[in-house]
């Protein structure tokens, strides 16, 4: 009788001509190598990409840094009086950041008190607006692209927001100690307790929700004329508890 095969074949079964058959053990062999051959690949992969890693977390670091020290804190005035209204400083503060990171045909700081508000169009008397409440209005303007961009900060408001237009914060247009319609809205600040602050930008067609023989008195107005004519414009805002204004500052 004849013997039984052997269940393995040796590399070339004389049985099955040209055809290569590789054993279990040489092909768990074979993986095991090709494993640790892609394993060092993916570690050298790793190490080689370790100092593009360490430069992007460090610009990283530094672009937070720069960041931070371009949005840095403002520093604080003291409330302003009327007296030194036109002595007020720039928007760029010395040693402090610009609180807009925009390009501008002009800059515009105003100095908000309840002293400059005045009632009235023929005759304006001045009212005292609201006792003890003052602030800032920072105005960044590119005539080209019809835009404004605002930061306003309130201090010592009381009341409500009060007035016919959309909004109780405003720029109007008129010379100081006169009264005018006014031309830009702004969103009305907002805080707890003694301070709050509007912050953002505003692009044309301008509206006011307030309509004079049928027409906003935001219509066709640019931000042009502001630049043209800063001292024929003021900033305000309005309080249920001093409706012709709470604080006034002219342009300059």
């Amino acid at each position: 009788m004849d013997k039984p095969r052997s269940s393995s074949r040796s590399a070339q079964d004389p049985e099955v001509p040209g055809v290569s058959v590789v054993s279990v053990g040489s092909s768990s062999a074979k993986y095991q190598q090709n494993y640790k051959e892609r394993q060092k690949a993916s570690t050298f992969k790793y190490f080689s990409m370790a100092p593009i890693l360490l430069f992007c977390a460090l610009l990283a670091s530094i672009l937070e840094v720069s960041s931070a020290a371009t949005l840095g804190t403002r520093t604080e005035h003291p409330p302003p009086t009327k007296e030194d209204s036109p002595n007020c400083p720039s928007p760029l503060y010395p040693g402090t950041a610009s609180p807009f990171l925009l390009n501008f045909t002009s800059t515009h700081h105003v100095a908000a008190t309840p002293d400059q508000v005045v009632n009235g169009s023929t005759d304006p008397t001045f009212t005292g607006g609201l006792e003890g409440c003052y602030g800032t209005y920072d105005f960044g303007i590119n005539a080209g692209l019809d835009f404004i961009c605002y930061s306003i900060k309130i201090f010592g408001f009381r009341g409500e927001y009060q007035s016919p237009a959309k909004t109780a914060t405003h720029v109007h247009e008129a010379a100081k100690g006169r009264n005018g319609p006014p031309r830009l809205a702004f969103p009305n600040p907002v805080g707890d307790g003694h301070e709050r602050s509007s912050v953002g930008c505003l692009s044309g067609p301008f509206t006011t929700g307030l309509f004079v023989n049928g027409t906003d008195t935001g219509t066709g107005f640019k931000v042009s004329q502001i630049e043209e004519n800063p001292a024929g414009f003021f900033a305000d805002i309005h309080s249920s508890l001093a409706v012709p204004g709470a604080v006034r500052g002219q342009l300059r």
